[in-house]
Order: structure tokens, then C-alpha cells, then sequence
């Protein structure tokens, strides 16, 4: 089994992330939310283990951009879960879930399991 990696391809994290698994003995499909979208199963399954709050990057451009009433409508998971898959880019990126069924958000390597 391997990690699978959701996020968006030129983005940064997402690229560091995935040379980091490549360098690591990772060898990580990966799910393009631009192209593929948002799986809205899976972000019920991301939301449960590790809250709406950690989920969602509000600190990202695409969340700046919304209007001041979308930014205040999301108070929930629901809500959050809403916006996050009306906007990819709000979700904090990358997104791994890991062959144990573990799931982790942003780059970093000290919480990631070893191959």
C-alpha cells in the first residue's frame, strides 16, 4: 500500500511534500483537486479525524479572496465543509492519507510514519 497524496500539483507544499516521500522510500499516488476534484467522502473522513479548524487554511490567498460574508458563514464542519469543496485552495495542502488510514495535512515530516 501506498500514502496518497491530494492537493494541487504547482503548489509549493505539495511539491516539497511529495519529493520528501520520493526521497524517503514513499512511492505516493496523487489525487489533483483541480483536475479530479474534491472528494466530498473523503473530506467527511479528513473533517472527522482532524477537525474542520485544521482542515481549512485560512490563512492561504483563495480564503483572503472570498467575501467577508462566506469567510463568516463557516462556523461548522458543515459550513466549512461547504467552502472547501466550492474552493479546493481552501483546503490546506497536502492532504496524505497513509496506508495505516492515518491522515496528516501540511508538510511536516516528524509526524509522517516511515516506509
Amino acid at each position: 500500500m501506498h500514502p496518497l497524496v491530494y492537493g494541487i500539483p504547482n503548489c509549493d507544499t505539495v511539491k516539497k511534500a511529495r519529493t520528501w516521500l520520493a526521497e524517503h522510500g514513499w512511492t505516493a499516488a496523487f489525487h489533483d483537486f483541480k483536475k479530479q476534484g474534491v472528494p466530498a467522502a473523503e473530506l467527511d473522513h479528513w473533517l472527522d479525524q482532524l477537525g474542520w479548524e485544521t482542515v481549512l487554511n485560512r490563512k492561504g490567498t483563495t480564503w483572503r479572496k472570498l467575501d467577508a460574508p462566506v469567510q463568516t458563514s463557516v462556523t461548522d464542519k458543515q459550513s466549512a465543509k461547504l467552502v472547501m469543496l466550492a474552493h479546493a485552495s481552501t483546503i490546506k495542502r497536502p492532504v496524505i492519507v497513509w496506508p495505516s488510514g492515518q491522515v496528516t495535512v501540511g508538510f511536516d515530516p516528524e509526524k509522517w510514519p516511515t516506509p
